[in-house]
């Protein structure tokens, strides 16, 4: 890693703590569908790209590689740990050739006004997203919300000796939890996807779920559930500027600060 990189990290750290200081709540961050629209352009374009890659090195038909991509998601949290745990595929390839993204102007969906309901969010925030970390940053820069972060944790950032880990991996976690020094009742996963939620409550973080960015279909047809706020969900909200309206509530604040 380089001293500049090193550098930039520490004066992003810096200008994210003086916003709201050190005390207060630490919000763990999806990226995808959860602080823009992926599922307008972006995922519709990952997704070719991966049943793609899946039909030129398996060999196997369209429909076939279409199912396993999304078999592989639901069960593995990422396509990737799938493909790495049954057919040894190289992981950096994959990274590379799936995730290119088109002109961002074009495509990139997000709440109006993103930075500055960020900046108002109180509390330490952290970007934890299984995307890779030249996908997500172009991502986050385009929206003005890379200043706001104090931490960057993409899925490059997740391996460790054992190999390659992703949401939602309660090893993964824990030593997320242990390194940054978080305590989990003061933590809140703000995530779209249900099974993160689910899996990762059961540390003791806190989880919000955020539910406006979600397609009604996923890329097979299935009809993605949206209604409802299951047991694992602290909170459910259809947006960041939801979420920031329930917080500057007396009850929401409550909330938040665990009273």
């Amino acid at each position: 890693m380089s001293s500049s990189h090193v550098l930039s990290r520490r004066r992003r750290a810096n200008l994210a703590r003086s916003e709201h200081g050190t005390r207060g709540p630490v919000w763990l961050f999806d990226l995808d569908n959860t602080l823009h629209r992926a599922s307008h352009a972006i995922f519709p374009r990952i997704n070719r790209a991966m049943t793609a890659y899946i039909v030129e090195k398996l060999g196997l038909p369209h429909d076939e590689a279409n199912l396993l991509r999304s078999t592989y998601t639901e069960r593995y949290g990422a396509v990737l740990l799938g493909l790495i745990r049954h057919h040894a595929i190289d992981p950096h390839e994959f990274l590379a050739q799936v995730h290119e993204l088109p002109p961002l102007a074009e495509v990139l969906r997000a709440e109006r006004g993103i930075a500055r309901l960020m900046a108002g969010l109180p509390g330490r925030k952290i970007l934890l997203t299984n995307a890779p970390a030249h996908y997500a940053m172009p991502i986050v820069e385009a929206l003005g919300i890379g200043r706001h972060f104090e931490r960057f944790v993409s899925i490059e950032d997740m391996a460790d000796r054992r190999g390659w880990r992703a949401k939602p991996d309660p090893t993964m976690l824990r030593r997320l939890l242990v390194r940054e020094g978080l305590t989990p009742s003061n933590t809140w996963l703000v995530e779209d996807t249900r099974s993160h939620l689910k899996h990762l409550r059961h540390f003791g973080i806190k989880t919000v779920w955020i539910t406006g960015h979600l397609p009604v279909r996923n890329s097979l047809g299935k009809v993605m559930a949206r209604s409802g706020r299951p047991h694992f969900v602290d909170i459910k909200v259809q947006s960041l500027r939801e979420l920031r309206a329930y917080l500057a509530t007396g009850a929401g604040a409550r909330h938040v600060r665990g009273k």
